[in-house]
C-alpha cells in the first residue's frame, strides 16, 4: 500500500502520456486497437484515482497537509520540484477529470468529426488529460503552470482541425475565415494573455518569498508565507491582479468570457465537452488553491469586486442565452452564469461559499458536459443546431428527449438534482460572507443571483419547448433517426445516474471537501486578516 501511495498520482497523471507513445506505434488503420489503447489507458487512471479514494483519510486532517504527497528535486537551480499531491478539496476534481476522460473516449468510439483521424485525435485526448489531471495535483508554481498550459494546445488543435467549417465574418476585417480558424485562433490568444500575467504573478511570488528565506515555487510553504503575513502591500495587490487576469480567463469571468462561447460552438462534440465538464475549472480551481491562502489579505479586498464580476456574468450569461438561436450556443453561454455562481461562491471566502464553488465545478461538470454531449448526437442527426428546425425532438427521437428534458432540468438547479446545490449554497453564502466584507455587496449580489436562477430557468425552458416540442419539421418527415445508440448510452447514464446522487445525497462531495475548507478559511482568513481588511491595511 505504501508502493500505491508514492505512485498513485504520477499513474493518474502519466498514464495519458503513456498511451500517447503507445498510440504513436499503432498504425492509423488500426482503429480498433487505437480505441482499446485509449479506453484501457483512461480506465487504468480513473481505477487509481477511484483507489485514492478508498485509501484517502477523511479524518480531517489541517489545510495545507496533503496526502499521495511525492517530492523529488526537478530543476535545483531555481528550487522547482516535482511535488505532487492531494486534499479534500482537489480529490473531487481529480476524479472528475479522470472519469469524464473515459467516457469521452466511449462515446467518441462511433462519433468522429470530419476529417476522420482517429490516431491524432485519440492522441490529443491524452495530451489533455495529463495536463488536466497533473493542474490538480500539483503543488510546485512551475509545475502547476506547465501542466496548465499543457492543456492549451491540444484543445487548439481539436478546434482547429476538427471543428465547425461554416464560414464566418469576421468584424472589422471584411473576410470570411472558416469558424472554427476564428474560434481557435481567439482560444489560443485570450488564454496565452491570462497566463503570461499568470506566470508573472508566480515569478513575483518567487523572487519575494527569498525575504522570509530560500526562495521557493512550493506551494504549502508559500501558503506558510501568505498566512504569515509576508505578502502585502502593492506588491501583494499587483500579485494577486495578475493572477487574477490568469485563473479570470479560464473560468471563464465577465468581460474576459468572450473566447468561449465561439470556442463551444466551433469545437468537435468531445472538445466541448472536455472544455465545459474540465477544462473551465482550472480557473477557479487555481483561485481556491493560489490565490486565496496565498494572498489572504488580497482575497478580502479583491472579494467585493469578484462578487460583482460574477453576478454580471450571471445575469449577462442568462440573457444571452435567451437571445440565441444555436443549440450549443445556448449551451455555451450558460456556462458563463454557471460558473458565475462559483466565483460567486469563491468570492464569499466563507466555508459554505467555497463548498458550494467546488460542489458547483462538479455538479457543472456533469450537467453541462451531458448537454454538450447531447447537443452533439442531435447535431450529427439532423446536421443543424439551429433550434428552430429541431422542433418535435420527443416525437422523433423519445429517449434522447427524455435525456435532454431532464438534464435541462438539472442544469437549471431542480431541487434533487446536482446542479441545485452549487446555486443554493452560493447564495446562502453571500447573505453571509466573510466578516469584515461589504454586507450591502453580497446581499445585493445574493439578490441578482436569485434573479439569474430565474432567468437560468427561463432559458432552459425555451431550451426544451424550442427542440423537443411541438411536432417535426416537414424536412423530417418521412425519415428515420436512430435514437440513442449504445456508445451515447454507455457514455450518459453514468452522467445520470451522478446527477442524481449527488443531488439527493450532496455528501458524496462533502465529505471530501468540507473539513479541508472549513481549515482553509480559518488558517487564510483569521481574526489578524479581517482586522487588517477593517483597518484598510
Amino acid at each position: 500500500m505504501e508502493l500505491f501511495e508514492t505512485w498513485a498520482l504520477t499513474l493518474i497523471v502519466f498514464l495519458p502520456l503513456a498511451g500517447v507513445l503507445l498510440l504513436g506505434l499503432v498504425p492509423k488503420a488500426n482503429e480498433r486497437a487505437l480505441k482499446a489503447i485509449s479506453l484501457l489507458v483512461t480506465l487504468a487512471a480513473f481505477a487509481v484515482s477511484v483507489g485514492v479514494i478508498f485509501r484517502f483519510d477523511f479524518s480531517g486532517l489541517p489545510y495545507n497537509t496533503y496526502q499521495f504527497e511525492v517530492t523529488e528535486t526537478w530543476i535545483g537551480a531555481i528550487n522547482a520540484n516535482y511535488h505532487l499531491g492531494v486534499d479534500g478539496i482537489s480529490l473531487p476534481l481529480l476524479v472528475l477529470s479522470t472519469f469524464i476522460m473515459v467516457l469521452a473516449v466511449i462515446y467518441s468510439w462511433n462519433h468522429w468529426e470530419e476529417p476522420r483521424n482517429p490516431k491524432a485525435f485519440l492522441i490529443l485526448m491524452m495530451i489533455l488529460a495529463t495536463g488536466l489531471n497533473g493542474t490538480f495535483v500539483a503543488l510546485d508554481l512551475v509545475l502547476f503552470f506547465i501542466f496548465f498550459e499543457v492543456v492549451l494546445l491540444p484543445m487548439y488543435f481539436m478546434i482547429g482541425i476538427w471543428g465547425d467549417r461554416t464560414p464566418r465574418l469576421i468584424p472589422g476585417f471584411g473576410r470570411e475565415v472558416q469558424t472554427r480558424l476564428y474560434a481557435a485562433i481567439k482560444f489560443f490568444l485570450f488564454t496565452l494573455f491570462g497566463s503570461a500575467f499568470m506566470l508573472l504573478g508566480f515569478l513575483a511570488l518567487y523572487f519575494e518569498s527569498g525575504n522570509s528565506g530560500e526562495r521557493t515555487f512550493d506551494i504549502p510553504l508559500l501558503t506558510e508565507l501568505g498566512a504569515s503575513g509576508a505578502f502585502t502591500g502593492t506588491f501583494a495587490f499587483l500579485v494577486f491582479g495578475a493572477m487574477f487576469l490568469g485563473f479570470a480567463v479560464k473560468v471563464p469571468m465577465w468581460p474576459l468570457h468572450t473566447w468561449l462561447p465561439d470556442a463551444h460552438t466551433a469545437a468537435p462534440t468531445v472538445g466541448s465537452v472536455l472544455l465545459a465538464a474540465i477544462m473551465l475549472k482550472l480557473g477557479s480551481y487555481g483561485f481556491v488553491r493560489i490565490s486565496l491562502p496565498i494572498l489572504p489579505e488580497e482575497a478580502t479586498r479583491w472579494a467585493p469586486a469578484i462578487a460583482i464580476l460574477a453576478v454580471i456574468g450571471i445575469i449577462y450569461g442568462s440573457l444571452a442565452c435567451l437571445a440565441q438561436t444555436d443549440m450549443k450556443r445556448l449551451i455555451a453561454f450558460s456556462s458563463v452564469g454557471h460558473m458565475g455562481f462559483v466565483m460567486l461562491g469563491i468570492a464569499t471566502l466563507t466555508d459554505v461559499g467555497i463548498n458550494a464553488s467546488i460542489i458547483g465545478m462538479v455538479a457543472h461538470g456533469l450537467i453541462t458536459g451531458l448537454l454538450f454531449f447531447l447537443a452533439g448526437s442531435m447535431s450529427h442527426r439532423y446536421h443543424t443546431r439551429e433550434m428552430s428546425r429541431l422542433g418535435g425532438n420527443m416525437k422523433l427521437m423519445p429517449v434522447m428527449g427524455g435525456i435532454l428534458a431532464f438534464t435541462a432540468m438539472a442544469s437549471l438547479g431542480l431541487p434533487g438534482l446536482a446542479g441545485f446545490w452549487g446555486e443554493f449554497m452560493s447564495l446562502i453564502g453571500s447573505y453571509n460572507p466573510l466578516e469584515g466584507l461589504s454586507l450591502g455587496v453580497f446581499r445585493t449580489a445574493m439578490v441578482l443571483g436569485a434573479i439569474g436562477t430565474v432567468l437560468t430557468a427561463a432559458y432552459m425552458l425555451y431550451l426544451l419547448q424550442q427542440v423537443n416540442l411541438g411536432e417535426p419539421g416537414e424536412e423530417w418527415q418521412g425519415r428515420e433517426f436512430h435514437d440513442v445508440d449504445r456508445f451515447e448510452a454507455t457514455a450518459w447514464v453514468p452522467l445520470i445516474v451522478l446527477i442524481v446522487v449527488i443531488g439527493f445525497y450532496p455528501k458524496v462531495i462533502f465529505n471530501s471537501t468540507t473539513d479541508s475548507v472549513v481549515s482553509l478559511v480559518e488558517t487564510a482568513f483569521n481574526a489578524e486578516t479581517t482586522a487588517s481588511l477593517g483597518r484598510g491595511g
